[in-house]
C-alpha cells in the first residue's frame, strides 16, 4: 500500500510565501513523477506543477515565475515552494505520484490534501 502525506498549509497574507512538502510512503518500487494539483471551491482540480524523475518540471502559467517544485528521489518527497502569494492561489493543495507499487504495478496516488488560504 502506497501513502502519500502532505504538510506545510495554512494561512498567508497576500505577497507572502509558503513551502508545501509530500512524502510517499510504503510498498513503492520507482516513483515516475511527482506534482501538485489544486481545487478550490467551485473549481475543479488543476494541475500546478509537475517534475519527472528526470528533473524535468511543468508549471501551470498562473504560478510560473512565483512557484518552484524540486523532488528528493532519495526521500521519495517533493516540495512545493510558493512565493508572491495571490489571494487566487487560495484552495486545497493535493500531492499526486505516479509510480511502480512493490508489485511493479503503475498507478497514481494521491494526498489527502492541504488547504492554503491567501488573505490579508
Amino acid at each position: 500500500q502506497v501513502q502519500l502525506v502532505e504538510s506545510g498549509g495554512g494561512l498567508v497574507q497576500p505577497g507572502g510565501s509558503l513551502r508545501l512538502s509530500c512524502a510517499a510512503s510504503g510498498s513503492i518500487f520507482s516513483i515516475v513523477a511527482m506534482g501538485w494539483y489544486r481545487q478550490a471551491p467551485g473549481n475543479q482540480r488543476e494541475l500546478v506543477a509537475t517534475i519527472a524523475n528526470s528533473g524535468t518540471t511543468n508549471y501551470a502559467d498562473s504560478v510560473k515565475g512565483r512557484f518552484t517544485i524540486s523532488r528528493d528521489n532519495a526521500k521519495n518527497t517533493v516540495l512545493l515552494q510558493m512565493n508572491s502569494l495571490k489571494p487566487e492561489d487560495t484552495a486545497v493543495y493535493y500531492c499526486t505520484a505516479h509510480l511502480y507499487d512493490g508489485l511493479l504495478k503503475r498507478g497514481d496516488y494521491w494526498g489527502q490534501g492541504t488547504q492554503v488560504i491567501v488573505s490579508s
